[in-house]
C-alpha cells in the first residue's frame, strides 16, 4: 500500500518510507491511499485471537512491505507481559449495562501512548532496513506530558536512533516531568520549553520543514523523524485497540456482531479519536465519535461551527495532555472529509499558520457533524467526575474524567443510549495531586510520596514503574526559549 501527503497527493511513498520520514517535507501528514475493510468473517476470526495477534493482523493490512511473521514478532515484543501488566493489554472495565471504560494505561509508562510507542521503534527499525538507510534517525518529539516518556522508553538505546523530547516547562504534571528527566538510555535527551505545548509542537514542525537543517544534519550522518502522532507509525497501532475492544465486547456477549458502539475519547492532538475514525472506515460498527475536550475547547467549537480558531486564551489545566490549541491530526480528517482535496487542505493549513483560523466548507461540516459530537468539561466538572466514579470504587485520572463527563452530557442532550465506551488514557497515579484532592484528601508535599498516599487511601495498586520513581536522580534539566530549539537540536547531535 502507498501513502500520500495531505498537502500534495502526487507524492507517493511506501509504508516503510512514510514511517521513516514521519512528516512530509511539505508539512503534510502521510495517509494511506485507501482503507481496507474487515469482513464479518475476519471480525469473528479476530475475536479468537490474542491482542498481539490482532495487532499483527490489522497492521498487516497496511504494511504490505513487512512480512507477517515479522509483524507478529513485533507485536509479541511490544505487548508482552514484560511490558504490560494486564494479560488483555487494553482491557475493558464494565461500568453498567451499556457503558465500558477502555483502559489504555497498562504499559510501561502508564499512559495510552505506550500502545503505539512500544510498536513504533520496531516499525522504524524495520523501515530503516527496508529502505537501506545508513544514517542515524534523530527523532524529535513535542509532548504535552505522556508522549515524551513513552517515546523515550520505547527508543532508549535502540540502535541507529537518537531521540530528543521537548515539553512545556510548566505544562506537565510533576510525575510526568519526573518520568522524563530521569529517563535512562545513552541516546535520549530532554529539554523544557518556555511556553506551552503548541510552542513546542510548532518548534518541532519548523525544524522538520527547514531544508537547511536537514541538509546540515545529513552531512553529519543524521536524518529527522518523528515519534509524535503525526507519524503514521503512531496512528496505525492505535486503530488496533478500538477493533480489539469491539471483539472483547462480542466475546463477553455484551453486543452482537454489527451492533454499533459509541466511543468517547479525551482529545488533544486528535490522534486517538482519529484512530477510531479510521477503524470505522475499516468497517468497525462505530456509532458516534464523541470528542471530549477540557477548557481548551477549540475542537468542541470546530465540530459545532466548522470554524477552527486558535486565537483564544490558553488554559493550563489538571488534564495537561489535552492543553492544546493546534490539533495536528485534524489535518488527516480534513483530507478525508474533503475527498482527498490536497489543495483545499493546504489552504486551510496556510490560513491557520497565517491567521490562526479557518472555516471549512458547509458540505464538509455536515459530514463532520454526522459523525462527531464535540463536548468539553471544565475543571470543577473534572473533579466531580473523579469523585462520582470513586464512589463506585473506580479510580480514574483527570483525562478519563473529562471523557466520562462528556459522555454523560452527550447522553443527556441527545437521549442516545447506544452502548458506549469511554477511553481511559492514563493511570490516576500520574496525576496524584488532582486525584487526591478530588476524593477529599490533602496531597503530601512530595510528588512521589503522593503515589504511596493515593495507594494507601484507595486500596488500589500503583503501577510498579511509577512507584519506583522514588529516589531517582534527574539526569536532565535544560530549559530553552522556543527560538532556541534549533540550537538545542544541533547541540544534542554534536
Amino acid at each position: 500500500m502507498e501513502y500520500l501527503s495531505t498537502r500534495d497527493k502526487t507524492l507517493r511513498l511506501s509504508a516503510a518510507q512514510a514511517i521513516k520520514m514521519g512528516l512530509s517535507r511539505d508539512g503534510g501528514l502521510f495517509t494511506p491511499v485507501h482503507f481496507p475493510v474487515l469482513s464479518a468473517l475476519e471480525m469473528e476470526t479476530l475475536c479468537g485471537m490474542s491482542y498481539q495477534r490482532r495487532a499483527a493482523y490489522v497492521m498487516g493490512k497496511y504494511l504490505e512491505d513487512f512480512r507477517p511473521e515479522e509483524l507478529e514478532a513485533f507485536a509479541e515484543s511490544a505487548y508482552g507481559p514484560e511490558k504490560f501488566d494486564h494479560p488483555g493489554v487494553a482491557p475493558l472495565h464494565r461500568m453498567d449495562a451499556n457503558t465500558w471504560c477502555l483502559e489504555l494505561w497498562h504499559g510501561p509508562t502508564s499512559a495510552f501512548k505506550d500502545m503505539a510507542l512500544q510498536m513504533l521503534p520496531q516499525l522504524l527499525g524495520a523501515s530503516l532496513r527496508l529502505t537501506g538507510e545508513e544514517r542515524t534517525a534523530c527523532i524529535l518529539a513535542a509532548t504535552s506530558g505522556d508522549t515524551g516518556k513513552a517515546a523515550m522508553e520505547g527508543f532508549a538505546d535502540v540502535e541507529q536512533t537518537k531521540i530528543l523530547v521537548f515539553y512545556p516547562e510548566n505544562g506537565v504534571s510533576e510525575i510526568q516531568k519526573l518520568q522524563m528527566v530521569t529517563q535512562e538510555g545513552d541516546n535520549v535527551g530532554v529539554c523544557a520549553v518556555r511556553g506551552n505545548f503548541d510552542d513546542a509542537q510548532n518548534g518541532v514542525k519548523r525544524i522538520f520543514s527547514d531544508p537547511a537543517i536537514r541538509e546540515e544534519l545529513a552531512g553529519r550522518g543524521y536524518f529527522l523523524s518523528s515519534a509524535n502522532s503525526i507519524n503514521w507509525g503512531r496512528i496505525l497501532p492505535q486503530v488496533v485497540y478500538y477493533i480489539s475492544a469491539y471483539c472483547d465486547l462480542l466475546n463477553a456477549g455484551e453486543i452482537k456482531l454489527g451492533q454499533p458502539v459509541n466511543y468517547c475519547v479525551p482529545t488533544g492532538n486528535f490522534g486517538n479519536i482519529l484512530a477510531c475514525y479510521y477503524a470505522r472506515k475499516m468497517g468497525l460498527p462505530v456509532g458516534r465519535l464523541i470528542c471530549a475536550s477540557n477548557r481548551n475547547d477549540v475542537l468542541t467549537d470546530f465540530i459545532r461551527t466548522g470554524v477552527y480558531d486558535r486565537n483564544r486564551p490558553f488554559h493550563t489545566t489538571m488534564s495537561p495532555s489535552m492543553d492544546i490549541l493546534i490539533s495536528s491530526n485534524l489535518e488527516r480528517l480534513l483530507f478525508d472529509l474533503s475527498g482527498g482535496d490536497d489543495g483545499l487542505v493546504r489552504g486551510y493549513m496556510d490560513r491557520l499558520a497565517e491567521e490562526g483560523r479557518y472555516e471549512i466548507a458547509p458540505e464538509m461540516l455536515a459530514r463532520l457533524q454526522s459523525l462527531f459530537y464535540g463536548g468539553f468539561c471544565g475543571e470543577e466538572e473534572t473533579v466531580a467526575s473523579i469523585e462520582m466514579l470513586y464512589r463506585y470504587r473506580y479510580l480514574i485520572d483527570t483525562h478519563t474524567a473529562v471523557a466520562a463527563r462528556v459522555l454523560t452530557e452527550y447522553r443527556k442532550e441527545t437521549g442516545d443510549r447506544t452502548p458506549a465506551v469511554f477511553v481511559s488514557t492514563a493511570s490516576p497515579y500520574k496525576f496524584c495531586d488532582s486525584v487526591l484532592r478530588a476524593i477529599g484528601q490533602e496531597p503530601a508535599a512530595d510528588s512521589v510520596d503522593r503515589i504511596a498516599q493515593l495507594q494507601a487511601v484507595t486500596g488500589t495498586a500503583a503501577p510498579s514503574r511509577l512507584a519506583a520513581l522514588k529516589g531517582k536522580t534527574p539526569r536532565f534539566g535544560q530549559v530553552a526559549d522556543r527560538e532556541e530549539m534549533e540550537k538545542v537540536v544541533r547541540e544534542f547531535l554534536r
